[in-house]
C-alpha cells in the first residue's frame, strides 16, 4: 500500500488536496477530522480519552487498509514537528506501513497565514469539519497554533525531520495554487 501523508498547518488545504489526490489515484482518503469529529461529540479536544481514541481509530484504519491490500491511503494531519509525542505517533504510522512492505510519501503544504485565514472559512471546510463552524474560535485557533507550534519545515531542524529523512518528501507552497494544481504536481512527482 502507498501511504501518502499530507501535513501542514490548519487551513492550508490538506483535506481538499487529499480529495483531489484520491480522485486522481483511486486511493482512499482518511482526513484528520474523519476521526476527530465523532470523538469530539463525547470527549473534550486534547483530553486523554480524546487523544487515545483518535489515535487508535487512525491506527486501526491504517491497519485495516494494509490488511485489505488497498492500493493507497491519503492521510492528513497537523503535525507539530518539534514535539516528541507527534514524532513518535507519525513514526509509528510509518513503521506500520513500511513493516507491511508499503511505501510512505510525505506531502508538506505551506501557505501564507493570510491565505489560510481565508481558507478557514470555506464552505467545504465548514461542511466537513463541524468543529470549525464557530468561526471566531476557529480563527483564534489558527492564530494560536501558528504561534505555538512548528508545522512546516524550512527553519531550524526539528525532531520530526528525522522521520521525513527516511521517506519521500515533497514540500509545496500552495498559497496561490488550487487543490487540483497541487494534486497534479504530487501525482507527477511521485509517479502516480
Amino acid at each position: 500500500m502507498h501511504f501518502v501523508f499530507v501535513f501542514g498547518p490548519p487551513a492550508v488545504g490538506k483535506m481538499t488536496v487529499g480529495r483531489a489526490l484520491a480522485a486522481r489515484t483511486g486511493y482512499k482518503l482518511l482526513h484528520n477530522h474523519m476521526t476527530v469529529e465523532p470523538v469530539l461529540g463525547i470527549f473534550e479536544f486534547g483530553s486523554p480519552p480524546f487523544g487515545r481514541l483518535v489515535n487508535e481509530f487512525r491506527r486501526r484504519v491504517i491497519e485495516e487498509a494494509l490488511a485489505a491490500d488497498l492500493d493507497g491511503l491519503v492521510f492528513t494531519m497537523v503535525w507539530g514537528l518539534e514535539l516528541d509525542v507527534d514524532r513518535a505517533l507519525v513514526s509509528s504510522y510509518v513503521d506500520l506501513v513500511q513493516g507491511a512492505g508499503g511505501r510512505v510519501s510525505f506531502v508538506e503544504l505551506y501557505a501564507d497565514l493570510a491565505e489560510r485565514l481565508v481558507r478557514n472559512r470555506t464552505e467545504l471546510r465548514l461542511a466537513e469539519k463541524r468543529s470549525k463552524r464557530d468561526l471566531e474560535f476557529s480563527h483564534g485557533n489558527v492564530l494560536a497554533l501558528e504561534e505555538s507550534y512548528v508545522m512546516n519545515t524550512g527553519g531550524d531542524r526539528t525532531v520530526g525531520q528525522d522521520v521525513l529523512d527516511g521517506c519521500e518528501h515533497l514540500r509545496i507552497d500552495n498559497t496561490t495554487l488550487s487543490a487540483d494544481e497541487v494534486a497534479d504536481r504530487v501525482v507527477a512527482a511521485l509517479g502516480l
